[in-house]
């Protein structure tokens, strides 16, 4: 399979890994014929974590079979890198198996909102002779659940803050959720490919995006054929362009091309002044052609500290065009809206909400933009994501693995043979596959790859599905 967002850099699997995984197939006791490991996040700056990402990597990567060129490629290098090389174990994959992973990986469904410190996916061998196969994907196979888990997570936390202010003073929350947040972390992200999982994990809970990497994503790994949208919106340049004694005509142009009835549109307009251009230009001159226009003007602020200034924002665009009172006793703007994108965290994001909330502005007022906040301004710390082995079969015994560090007693791992069990309704726990009682008769861990094949997939319905009631349950709560 080849791809348009990763290119041939990274097509050799014997390359996607760490250079202190090539060594571990002679570090093993003797006789060792199964490993088996697991996937959590132990914590954090969340309680709780939304599972996403890993249909992805399995259809983009773990589907395609080592090569024989794979093979010689990573033989050459490590020549020259310096390490031992297991050419042996690698040709036998492709001699008996064609390349195939003798793998077996389970997991919980994609979009369930789960409590930390707790198995959502677990990777053993099939094949004996391949023991050291779990642990040598491990640098990938964790990198393709933390970033987009992890994305997944900070915007269902924005999500869940926004339901509880909407719940609060605002008309149709569940109506209005979707397109409260909006994507801007593109240009913020280190590569195509960050954007596209990133800005995917996102749309696993709004619909609003300008990543247009997250929609190709959204095709190619869960064959979702539109799941975000956009409207109209101008830049600084497309209004400093005009220059700054034209300002007035930058704004009548944009109501000239994008305003029809029921249209929506976003123009920044803090380029020189916002105040005075939401009450002189927007608020006197050209507000008869706003709502004259049938449409939804969408005034973005840019700068400046995002409390005060969205605050003063609605408050003179309240002055200007006038409020309704809606059924919780809010005011909410006739004609415009606002859009916050400088500076949103999620830390911003609620103040911003707590300050409008105070001064009686309902939050269906307002959506918010999130760039580097959202894509990039985290990391496999944040929620403290691990991969570790826990069991090992040698000869026919098998054996506990865990770890246990007196300088951090955060990072004791797991041990013995793994699942996670339970329900969304009835509660999570990790429990032991090999207890005296055997396997849970809830468990929640499904097979999604066994060697070399993809057995379960998901649809991003599915997925959102599974999130959305998540976040629902903890949207009045201070969980996530």
């Amino acid at each position: 399979m080849t791809s348009n967002l990763d290119g041939a850099l990274g097509r050799n699997l014997l390359l996607r890994s760490d250079s202190y995984k090539v060594s571990h197939w002679v570090q093993y006791p003797p006789g060792t014929r199964t490993v088996f490991s697991y996937v959590e996040s132990r914590g954090g700056a969340f309680g709780h974590g939304v599972f996403f990402g890993l249909q992805a990597w399995l259809r983009e990567y773990l589907s395609r079979p080592v090569t024989q060129a794979d093979v010689d490629e990573a033989q050459a290098l490590m020549a020259l890198h310096g390490l031992p090389f297991n050419r042996a174990g690698w040709q036998l994959l492709i001699d008996r198996h064609g390349g195939r992973l003798p793998l077996r990986i389970r997991a919980v469904p994609e979009g369930s909102v789960l409590p930390v410190r707790n198995v959502l996916a677990t990777v053993e061998n099939t094949d004996p002779d391949f023991f050291w196969l779990t642990s040598y994907i491990e640098t990938e196979l964790l990198r393709a659940i933390w970033y987009p888990s992890t994305v997944a997570t900070v915007s269902a936390a924005a999500k869940a803050t926004l339901l509880r202010y909407l719940r609060a003073n605002s008309d149709d929350p569940e109506g209005q959720i979707g397109f409260k947040l909006h994507d801007f972390g593109a240009r913020g992200v280190s590569s195509n490919e960050s954007a596209a999982l990133g800005g995917l994990a996102h749309l696993v809970n709004f619909q609003g995006t300008d990543t247009l990497m997250a929609l190709m994503a959204a095709r190619r790994w869960y064959d979702c054929e539109i799941a975000g949208f956009s409207i109209p919106a101008a830049e600084h340049s497309t209004i400093t362009s005009w220059g700054r004694a034209h300002e007035a005509d930058a704004y009548r142009n944009m109501l000239a091309q994008f305003a029809r009835p029921g249209a929506t549109f976003a123009v920044v307009s803090d380029s020189y002044d916002i105040f005075r251009a939401c009450d002189e230009l927007w608020g006197r001159e050209l507000k008869a052609e706003v709502q004259r226009s049938g449409a939804t003007l969408v005034v973005r602020p840019d700068s400046g500290e995002p409390a005060p200034t969205v605050l003063k924002v609605a408050q003179i665009l309240a002055e200007r065009f006038g409020t309704r009172t809606n059924a919780r006793g809010f005011k909410v703007l006739n004609t415009v809206r606002i859009i916050q994108g400088d500076g949103i965290d999620l830390d911003s994001l609620r103040t911003v909400l707590a300050t409008l909330h105070a001064e009686g502005f309902a939050a269906e007022n307002i959506a918010f933009g999130m760039g580097g906040g959202l894509l990039q301004r985290c990391n496999r710390d944040t929620m403290q994501w691990a991969m570790k082995c826990s069991a090992v079969q040698v000869g026919d015994e098998w054996r506990e693995v865990f770890k246990d560090p007196v300088g951090d007693t955060r990072k004791r791992s797991k041990r013995g043979r793994l699942t996670l069990a339970g329900s969304a309704e009835a509660g999570w726990r990790t429990a032991r596959l090999d207890g005296p009682e055997g396997a849970p008769a809830d468990d929640a861990l499904q097979t999604v790859y066994e060697n070399g094949e993809l057995l379960r997939t998901q649809s991003f319905d599915e997925v959102r599905g599974l999130a959305a009631a998540g976040v629902m349950r903890l949207a009045d709560t201070h969980a996530l």
